[in-house]
This record gives C-alpha cells, structure tokens and sequence, in this order.
C-alpha cells in the first residue's frame, strides 16, 4: 500500500504524455481553395487635380451654341461630361478670366487605359498640350486651338469660330478653321468608338511646361454643375438644358444656352423644384435669351466644328 501515491503519480504522467503526443498529431487533407480579394472599387474623386477612373463611356458632346464673350480679354473653356457618384454630369462651356498674360487652356479629356476611362484634367500653359483629339468645338477642333491667340499683351479673337459680337473687341481676324478629320461628337479617346489621336511633338513640348491648375472660379463652376441634379446625364439623356453660362458659376444668368434637342420635361421639372425651394431657375429666361449672333460673320459658330467660310473684313 506505501507505493500505490508512486503508481498513481506514473499512471497521471503516462496519461499526460500521451495526451501531448495525441495533440501533435496532424492529419493532412485536400487543399482548400481560398476566394481573391475583390478587386479595389472605382475611384470616385470629382475634382480638379484628380484623376478619376470608370468603367463606363462617356456621352457624346452635345450641340449647343456659345454664349457671346462677356469681357474682353476672357477665354473659352468648353463644356465636357465629369463624373461624379450619380454618374456623368454636364460641366457647361463658360467664358474664363485667365490666370495671367500669355497662356492657353488645354481641356481636359477622358482616355481609355487599360480597361477603364481615365480623366486627365485640363491646365494652363504657354502652349496648347494634348487634348484626346476631342473635337469640342469653338476651336478645339482636336488639335491646338484656333479660337485665338495672343498679341503682345492682348488676347486677339477669331471670330470665324467665337462669339465677340457684344463687346467692343479690336483686336479680332478672321481665319477659316478647317477639320482634316471626320467631324463626330465622340467624347473620349482610344477605346471602342474613341478618337485615335496621339500627341504630337508639339504636344508632348507642352506638356513637359510649366502649367497652372484651372482656377478657382473654375473649380467652383465645376462644384456647382456636379450639385446641379439638371446636368446629371441620368436626367438630361445626355442633353443639358444648360449646356454653356457667359460667366463662371452663372447657371441662372441670362444667356445661358440649352444643347440641341434638351428634353423640355426635365427643363419644367427641374423649374419646379427650384422654384418650391425659392430658388430662381436656370431655364425660366433661357429660352427667350437664347443668344442669336448677328453681324458680319452671320450665324454664331457652334460646337459641331464643321468648315465656317468667312470672307476676311
């Protein structure tokens, strides 16, 4: 009986060891199949500075006539399709003040990069950089820019192709713009239906210059178009009812312009709404003000950037 606490202590200690080596046992099976990570979602970031990628094309670019030139001195920027989180919307066309003496806006322009539409923002610069070969009109005929151009310190405007009709401008010429490529209203470069253009020497000079971002009334022209529910292109179809403002931000003003064809429905609803939340309506005199260019060069040039045949004055 004096030695039964020592069986028992080597019985507890035998139990033990075998749990251990029972627990180092491993049993090996068929490798189970682990799904990827989902790939990283599109990058949503409408505005200037960032580069934003989506699946989806944009629209093609409506017609719309230019509002006439509101200052002299000021410079066409034309309108094109952002992206925003309900989708594409409308940034109208709008005349700009300049950051400074001697510069050239180069707009900016979606282009198809391995799978997806990627935006490249537009800048300031000496020279007129590459663009997509998107013809937006009033002298962005894809390439460089034929709308004017610089003369010592002053801006000179070709009015075979803009509207200087209600300003006192002199220092104005008249230059036929000519298209050597086929007139469409494709929006976006490379990809399936996009232009094929690729930058020139000329173009790839510029785009090593120095450049100056769009400037601060331009960024709030484009906050105010993205928070604009009537430039959404889920509710115009892709036809603004205010395709171009003669100022900045000036969606209410007179002269703004309807693109062709702009649903007159969305235009009444929209009205409505603005009008229950006290707001005055974009469209209510944009149809009675919608600008007629008279004069000399005859009709206004608008955005399909066909030949204009102009006699020189």
């Amino acid at each position: 009986m004096s030695h039964s606490p020592i069986r028992m202590t080597i019985v507890a200690a035998s139990a033990v060891l075998l749990a251990s080596c029972a627990a180092q046992v491993r049993v090996v099976g068929p490798p189970v199949y682990v799904a990827p990570p989902p790939p990283p979602p599109t990058v949503v970031a409408a505005g200037p500075g960032y580069v934003v990628q989506v699946r989806v094309a944009p629209p093609p670019l409506p017609v719309y006539d230019q509002p006439p030139c509101p200052v002299v001195g000021w410079m066409w920027t034309p309108g094109y399709w952002a992206w925003g989180p309900d989708g594409y919307y409308w940034v109208p066309g709008t005349w700009v003040a300049p950051p400074r003496i001697g510069v050239l806006w180069t707009p900016g322009y979606w282009g198809f990069v391995g799978g997806a539409y990627v935006w490249h923002v537009g800048y300031w610069g000496p020279h007129v950089g590459f663009y997509g070969g998107v013809n937006y009109g009033f002298g962005y005929v894809g390439v460089g820019f034929a709308g004017g151009r610089w003369v010592g310190n002053s801006f000179a405007y070709n009015r075979s192709v803009t509207n200087v009709t209600n300003v006192h401008v002199t220092n104005v010429y008249n230059e036929t713009v000519i298209n050597n490529t086929s007139v469409t209203r494709v929006s976006y470069n490379g990809g399936a239906g996009g232009t094929r253009a690729v930058p020139t020497a000329a173009e790839r000079t510029a785009e090593r210059e120095p450049h100056t971002q769009p400037t601060p009334a331009q960024q709030r022209h484009i906050q105010q178009a993205q928070r604009n529910p009537a430039l959404s292109a889920k509710a115009n179809g892709g036809r603004p009812s205010i395709a171009a403002t003669p100022r900045p931000a000036a969606f209410n003003a007179p002269g703004v312009a309807h693109a062709r064809g702009a649903n007159p429905s969305i235009e009444r609803a929209s009205m409505r709404r603005e009008n229950r939340e006290g707001q005055p309506s974009a469209h209510a005199n944009a149809g009675s003000q919608h600008p007629k260019a008279k004069g000399k060069q005859g009709k206004k040039p608008h955005n399909k950037g066909e030949k204009q045949q102009k006699q020189q004055s």
